[in-house]
């Protein structure tokens, strides 16, 4: 039998799958059963099918080599389910939405009557260097007062159980696909769990994205003109936008698509002609989004596309500026905008974070670097970040200098004990590090996916998922632990 859950070994870590007595938890006993009666071949065979799944589907990612090419590679992809209990997951439900609607009054206020300011709970200065917030977007307001439509916020669980969310992804988060895609390779290497376990779909994520940008549009009408802007085929997330684009029936374009016309109103070029573009879900950063308005060289956008937004005769999403919450040092304030808006307690709360631009904590977070987690305050994809028990000496005070030249730029949080669920290596099974990425999309009304995105870390001990440094993904099942 290949895999025997009384010898996995998960020693220090909480495990998503087996418990800490070496049992299944109660959600995942039938599942952990399943594999358990599975033969070194059966569950090759499954692995390879997988592995073919994926590249007849052709789901890909791109890395960046350091000469800036770029390389198209098959998704890593690990067929053993994370499994969350319906409960739980109707506790995480809850939060992601609190979170979410704080996050939303808190840009909004900030680009316009900035009382969070006034009343001193977030630091002005904290505004006046943030490289995300957009002063071309001061005294506006989008439908709903949203600005992050499509929010993905990265939970990460510790050795005692306790689940944080990690950071919030507000201006273009990714990832939304391989979590759609994952499902469909599963369900073909394993049907027969899909017809004996109640596991909650993910395939009506493309229905909920539609319906939310079709409520942005600001002509009435129940067949909005809907478009996926894309950088083009060499952006790293290229797959996505053209699944995604797909799945809604709406059309994928690049800015060279795109014009702004007569009364400031956006038009598709078209073999008919102009067609006039109701709602833009942008995957273009907010830089490049208008050459008018932001980097004048930029080719990837569309000249006159903030006047058109700022008119109201066009819908983007997500909204520039959106990103200023994407800072992870205004992540840290996150709590205290729960509190100040909603009046109420965070529901999944923030890992513990110190923020560098604080004489004290500066001082705390350079005579422990050995034992914290250190990360730049805008970078993304696991980049600039610090690992401190697995960092050298020379690392160390490399970000030590980094740090005393630019404290604003950093924050330091603990190192985590992240939870780990089994992962095949060769014939077995071993533990490796996971986190899980659920997208939120809200408009008139706020939903969220039931699952998300798993990212694994393939490398024995790592704590980076990221699949542009080795990281996979898994599917996320959410079953009720009381069906039987």
């Amino acid at each position: 039998m290949a895999i025997r859950w009384s010898q996995y070994r998960n020693k220090g870590f909480r495990d998503e799958l087996i418990g800490p007595r070496g049992r299944p938890w109660p959600a995942a006993d039938h599942v952990a059963r399943y594999l358990r009666s599975l033969k070194d071949s059966e569950i090759d065979e499954r692995r390879t099918a997988a592995d073919l799944a994926i590249r007849a589907m052709g789901v890909t990612f791109t890395v960046y080599n350091q000469d800036g090419g770029a390389i198209d590679r098959a998704w890593p992809f690990d067929i053993i389910p994370r499994i969350i209990e319906k409960k739980e997951w109707s506790r995480i439900e809850e939060g992601l939405k609190q979170r979410v609607q704080a996050l939303n009054l808190f840009i909004d206020d900030i680009y316009n009557e900035q009382r969070i300011i006034r009343d001193g709970i977030f630091p002005a200065e904290l505004l006046e260097t943030s490289t995300n917030y957009r002063p071309q977007c001061r005294h506006i307001s989008p439908r709903f007062k949203v600005w992050a439509h499509i929010c993905g916020s990265d939970l990460v669980r510790d050795k005692d159980g306790t689940l944080y969310v990690l950071e919030d992804n507000l201006r273009v988060p990714s990832g939304v696909s391989y979590m759609m895609e994952n499902r469909l390779v599963m369900k073909r290497v394993f049907p027969e769990l899909f017809e004996q376990v109640s596991i909650e779909p993910v395939d009506n994520y493309p229905s909920q994205l539609y319906d939310m940008l079709a409520s942005l549009s600001p002509r009435p009408g129940d067949s909005p003109e809907i478009v996926v802007l894309t950088p083009g085929i060499y952006n790293s997330a290229y797959f996505e936008h053209a699944y995604l684009a797909q799945q809604m029936g709406a059309e994928l374009v690049q800015g060279s698509d795109l014009v702004v016309g007569e009364g400031d109103k956006v038009y598709m070029r078209a073999v008919e002609g102009l067609r006039q573009v109701d709602v833009i879900y942008r995957r273009v950063d907010d830089l490049f989004l208008d050459p008018e308005a932001f980097n004048p060289e930029s080719t990837l956008g569309v000249p006159g596309l903030m006047r058109a937004w700022k008119a109201g005769h066009v819908a983007l999403a997500n909204a520039p500026g959106a990103g200023m919450a994407d800072d992870k040092v205004v992540y840290a304030f996150v709590p205290k905008m729960i509190r100040y808006y909603l009046d109420a307690d965070p529901i999944v709360d923030n890992v513990p974070t110190y923020l560098c631009m604080n004489p004290d904590e500066r001082s705390y977070v350079l005579a422990n670097l050995d034992q914290l987690v250190v990360k730049p305050a805008n970078e993304s994809g696991g980049y600039g970040m610090l690992v401190g028990p697995h960092a050298s000496v020379q690392e160390r005070a490399k970000m030590a200098r980094q740090i005393r030249r630019n404290p604003r730029n950093y924050v330091a949080q603990p190192t985590l004990s992240l939870s780990t669920t089994p992962t095949l290596v060769g014939h077995g099974v071993e533990p490796r590090h996971v986190d899980l990425r659920p997208f939120i999309l809200s408009g008139k009304t706020i939903q969220t996916t039931t699952g998300g995105l798993t990212r694994v870390a393939l490398k024995k001990g790592s704590l980076v998922v990221n699949s542009s440094q080795g990281g996979g993904s898994k599917d996320t099942w959410i079953v009720d632990a009381e069906e039987k």
